[in-house]
């Protein structure tokens, strides 16, 4: 009996040296192509699929990827070859008859059931190689982009994603309030479809804040630098401050120092019982002097604070 040769790595579209993380790139994005529940009644579609499949249980695996390179010749011209001369080239775990090629039974001594990588295992209902039972589908983790201010307010947001099949979906996510950076939003059902009547997977939203104009944001809590005049710091004064929630009126003491930090509680992010605060720290701000009588004021001044140093060393 004559047996077609199979080139696994041009079935793949990989080169010979191809890592392990090449080929399953290369499977995931052909059988995603081809799938029978995505081609339905192509029966070319179910073909490659199948070849795909084929290809990828023999290259992921290390030792029936060393059987097959061991071709030599036939691998290198594509012959066609007998089968008498392979039989003792069988592997444990592949008995009886499959979904596979009369190639990868000569080689491999049958074809079980299979099981692809990356949520591809076992697809019901396409022929005698696929498992029956219901396959649920995979979760996918998708980035959700947040001003900050719509994470501490929270509400539904519009968005719309790519698809595994190159398409878009828009979907409505409600955003809790307070929600930090980096955390994940569960959409029950939104990741890849099941197979064979298996449910679908979720859908999961890993949150990132974008940076702010005016607020730096550090875990929960919220920094804002307040400039103050000279006079301000030292006299004291009562300041208007924006936060997140609206401006509110905040007392500087007589005589704060710049780089002190005043809390301003419960207006950072997070939950009723993991609030964040708003820490407002004070920059002392100095005019330049553009008049003469301005200049003389601060000499005035200096000489009336001579015996003050800022400094200790």
């Amino acid at each position: 009996m004559s047996v077609e040769y199979k080139d696994y790595y041009k079935i793949l579209g990989v080169s010979k040296t191809a890592g392990k993380d090449e080929i399953s790139r290369a499977f995931k994005k052909l059988a995603r192509k081809y799938h029978p529940d995505l081609n339905p009644n192509d029966s070319e579609a179910e073909k490659k699929f199948k070849e795909v499949n084929e290809a990828n249980e023999v290259l992921k695996d290390p030792e029936k990827r060393r059987m097959y390179d061991q071709l030599g010749p036939n691998w290198q011209q594509g012959q066609q070859f007998g089968g008498g001369g392979y039989q003792n080239m069988n592997f444990g775990g592949f008995q009886g008859g499959g979904d596979f090629s009369d190639f990868f039974e000569t080689i491999f001594g049958g074809g079980g059931g299979f099981q692809g990588a990356g949520g591809f295992q076992g697809f019901g209902g396409h022929g005698g190689g696929y498992a029956n039972r219901p396959q649920r589908g995979r979760d996918v983790e998708a980035s959700l982009s947040l001003t900050l201010e719509e994470a501490y307010h929270g509400g539904r947001k519009s968005i719309t994603l790519s698809d595994a099949g190159g398409g878009t979906k828009s979907l409505e996510v409600n955003i809790p309030a307070g929600v930090k950076d980096g955390a994940r939003i569960r959409l029950s059902g939104q990741g890849d479809h099941g197979y064979a009547g298996g449910g679908a997977g979720d859908l999961y939203l890993k949150v990132t804040i974008a940076p702010h104009h005016r607020f730096t944001l550090d875990g929960l809590n919220i920094l804002l630098d307040l400039p103050l005049s000279p006079w301000e710091a030292a006299l004291g004064a009562e300041v208007t401050v924006p936060t997140l929630d609206g401006n509110v009126s905040l007392r500087i003491a007589p005589g704060t120092g710049s780089g002190r930090k005043l809390r301003l509680r419960g207006k950072g992010l997070g939950n009723t019982s993991n609030k964040g605060d708003q820490f407002v720290r004070i920059k002392i701000v100095v005019p330049e002097s553009t008049t003469d009588k301005q200049k003389e004021m601060w000499e005035e001044l200096a000489k009336e604070f001579e015996s003050f140093s800022p400094r200790d060393f």
